[in-house]
């Protein structure tokens, strides 16, 4: 990991879909030495995927919500994980230490499928309390890394 890494790393965080010649021209390296880089950065798997973000609010999901969720024994977490997975307004799901076990990040349409949505998580067998916290606005909403990071 050398600073034009760091350097291609940020342009791909920018745009993933950014042409190798035009990161080839930001970074003065050849077009080939570009993508043999990304290809080692993928194969290491510092580059875990490639993918599109959607605005949720323009996709008609304006209700950005966490749910945190504890479960009254361990021997149902298998069957919470299974229906979370399923489930496509659930975005994220961290087991974590503290109070509750579970925080989950969920993307709906509006406040009745968001109470649609927390009463299917209270119905799964093993979940024993729920809190709920809404997200009016977001400040800082970064999906990775930040690549300068990397050189610490």
């Amino acid at each position: 990991m050398d600073e034009i890494d760091v350097k291609i790393l940020k342009c791909l965080r920018a745009n993933a879909r950014e042409n190798a010649s035009v990161i080839s021209e930001r970074v003065n390296m050849s077009v080939s030495a570009v993508i043999e880089r990304i290809r080692k950065l993928e194969s290491s798997g510092l580059i875990e995927r490639h993918t599109t973000i959607l605005n949720s609010a323009k996709a008609g999901k304006d209700v950005n919500a966490f749910f945190e969720v504890s479960l009254e024994h361990p021997k149902y977490i298998d069957r919470f994980q299974s229906v979370v997975r399923e489930n496509r307004e659930i975005l994220e799901c961290h087991y974590i230490t503290g109070d509750f076990d579970f925080l989950l990040r969920v993307v709906t349409d509006n406040t009745p499928s968001l109470e649609r949505l927390l009463n299917t998580v209270k119905s799964i067998p093993g979940v024993q309390n729920t809190r709920t916290i809404l997200i009016l606005s977001t400040v800082k909403d970064e999906h990775s890394v930040d690549p300068d990071e990397l050189l610490k």
